[in-house]
């Protein structure tokens, strides 16, 4: 079992950056990589970005590629998010999932362990 705790959504203006975080605890060595997703009210999950565990290779959809930034600090086993650059269409709430090894890393079936999801809202 894997625990994701999230934390660091909130309220910012258009243009503005916000990091979020994700501390991951229990059983760590099973990881293989760690997702962000967010849902937007009345949409369906979508697909952020990811990091590979062990070699930390990053991978990002289109709409946050040159924005959104994925790091991880092993020491903390906590990965973050930095959202730079946002738009009113980044309003969502945003979850960090991990898995195990198998299938597409940009799918959220097949991620194993979702954090509670923390909102993120884009408005002046």
């Amino acid at each position: 079992q894997v625990q994701l705790v999230e934390s660091g959504g909130g309220l910012v203006q258009p243009g503005g950056s916000l990091r979020l975080s994700c501390a991951a605890s229990g059983s760590i060595f099973s990881i293989d990589a760690m997702g962000w997703f967010r849902q937007a009210p009345g949409k369906e999950r979508e697909f952020v970005g990811f990091i590979a565990w062990i070699s930390g290779s990053t991978y990002y959809a289109d709409s946050v590629k040159g924005r959104f930034t994925i790091s991880r600090d092993n020491a903390k086993n906590t990965v973050y998010l930095q959202m730079n650059s946002l738009k009113s269409e980044d309003t969502a709430v945003y979850y960090c999932a991990a898995r195990s090894p198998g299938g597409s890393r940009w799918q959220p079936s097949t991620y194993n362990y979702w954090g509670q999801g923390t909102q993120v809202t884009v408005s002046s």
